[in-house]
């Protein structure tokens, strides 16, 4: 789908389908040269999700529809994004070709000016076109082929711009986590890696195999490993600004490609899921799909721990011992908590050879996250309470909802083990999701750390119009690419701050 902007000075541009956004209560405009017939917009009361669809008496465009944002003080960016995608959806479903986004400046402002109105609206209608039918014998659609947003101005191209490229990262993570494990095994996301940086001088993988991981001491993700005929793999891809670097920052990836629970082994039901237990790899990779197109003045790294836990003869089996990089012994005590053991690895990794400023990892950790917090919030737990708070700022911003989870003494000294150093899940003192992140806080000793349980935000989530049902959701790609913008904007301004105090002081 190709997104298109247009000046709405200029005469309105052919399409298949106008669409019009409207306030609750309110009569909106419609474009100059546009009629409709009366009732279509007597009837249409503007409430949120409502839509009506009717043929245009005038106009550029065949069909005319109207979506409701709600009350004007509801009508924020986040409905705005959904207003879109319900648009692109009901234009897909009547097999439109083109689609014609009309919205109004006053329409724009409510939702924090045209920037912010213009990503809503291409983020909105970018996600919702996500589908995965290269694996239909005979697909249909798509049929949308191209949206035309009309707005004015470079703030709404700037707005627009970035919207459809954080959008299309969010569907190439939804992508790489909707495909069949079979078909997105570790060495799968090893092309896939390889493909995202081919050609960008600013981006460069290293790719770890099994050997290198051994060299490494990473008997922790190894172990996991061994039940698995397919090898593992430590991807480490890096992004580096044009100019100079002004903080170096760390994402941190769970990469299991598909999760059995290797000797503890899990329930049948609903199994075929655990394809979407590397959705934190994706995310990483949706991420710095993203950095591409953006010039952000930071070194970012992102390392993804890729393979599948499965039962075998060489698996770990439930009482084993392993050591991890930094030395630690560990018992294994449920092979099914294994997405702990590849992370301890990587984050040794991260914190001893890059040394940066503050690590975020993303993992489908638990399944006692969704029993805390649902399939609509993401649990963030870890070491530096301005990281979670940054964190959880982004999540409001984005509408990728993040809340904080307690991660206490106790949570660690549960993680203690009678035989080894540490067992990898505490022996029925509950509080899961904190547990996993305070086995976790073993592998990180000064860096800022945060930990972002996903497991109930990255599929299964409630239908937001762009997303929802049983497919992945991107999780962390839109929450991470606003986060490292808001540390960018942070890190540039610091030192001009610095400056004006200094010149105030010699005055």
């Amino acid at each position: 789908m190709k997104l298109r902007i247009e000046d709405p000075k200029r005469a309105l541009p052919k399409g298949d389908l106008l669409c019009v956004l409207g306030l609750q209560g309110e009569r909106h405009g419609l474009p100059a040269g546009v009629r409709v017939p009366p009732l279509a917009l007597s009837a249409f009361q503007g409430e949120f999700r409502e839509t009506r669809l009717t043929d245009c008496l005038a106009g550029p465009a065949a069909r005319f529809l109207q979506v409701g944002l709600g009350k004007r003080a509801e009508a924020d960016h986040e409905r705005l994004r959904r207003a879109a995608a319900i648009a692109a959806r009901k234009a897909e479903k009547v097999r439109a070709k083109t689609l014609v986004l009309w919205i109004e400046p006053a329409v724009a402002r409510l939702a924090g000016g045209p920037e912010r109105a213009a990503q809503a609206l291409a983020e909105g209608v970018v996600l919702a076109s996500h589908a995965l039918r290269r694996f239909k014998s005979r697909p249909k659609g798509p049929y949308l082929a191209e949206v035309v947003l009309c707005g004015g101005g470079a703030d709404f191209r700037r707005g627009a711009a970035r919207g459809e490229l954080v959008g299309r990262a969010n569907t190439f993570a939804r992508t790489l986590q909707d495909t069949p494990a079979n078909r997105m095994r570790p060495r799968d996301l090893v092309a896939e890696a390889r493909a995202l940086v081919r050609g960008d001088r600013r981006l460069a993988l290293r790719v770890f195999d099994e050997r290198g991981l051994a060299r490494l001491g990473m008997g922790a993700f190894l172990s996991v490993a061994r039940g698995s005929e397919e090898p593992a793999y430590l991807l480490h891809l890096s992004h580096r600004p044009r100019g100079r670097a002004r903080e170096r920052l760390a994402l941190v990836g769970k990469g299991l490609t598909f999760d059995a629970g290797g000797i503890s082994l899990k329930p049948s039901a609903k199994m075929e899921d655990m394809k979407y237990d590397m959705s934190g790899a994706a995310a990483v990779l949706g991420v710095f799909q993203a950095l591409r197109g953006l010039d952000l003045p930071l070194e970012v790294h992102g390392v993804i721990a890729a393979t599948e836990n499965l039962p075998d003869g060489r698996a770990n089996k439930p009482g084993d011992l392993v050591t991890a990089m930094n030395g630690t012994t560990i018992e294994v005590l449920n092979t099914d908590a294994e997405g702990r053991l590849v992370l301890a690895d990587a984050l040794v990794y991260v914190e001893r050879r890059l040394r940066p400023a503050a690590i975020v990892d993303l993992a489908t950790l638990t399944g006692a996250v969704i029993t805390a917090l649902g399939h609509e919030l993401t649990g963030v737990m870890g070491t530096d309470e301005p990281l979670r708070d940054e964190l959880v700022a982004a999540g409001k911003a984005t509408g990728e909802l993040v809340w904080p989870l307690p991660l206490l003494d106790q949570h660690r000294e549960h993680m203690k083990g009678a035989v080894a150093d540490l067992k990898n899940i505490n022996s029925g003192q509950g509080a899961g999701s904190s547990a996993g992140a305070a086995f976790l806080a073993h592998f990180v000793e000064k860096t800022p750390w945060a930990h972002l349980d996903i497991a109930g935000t990255a599929w299964g989530v409630d239908e937001r119009d762009y997303q929802g049902g049983s497919g992945g959701t991107g999780v962390g790609v839109r929450l991470l690419l606003t986060w490292l913008e808001d540390r960018a904007a942070r890190a540039v301004a610091a030192p001009r701050a610095r400056r004006a105090r200094q010149s105030s002081a010699k005055a």
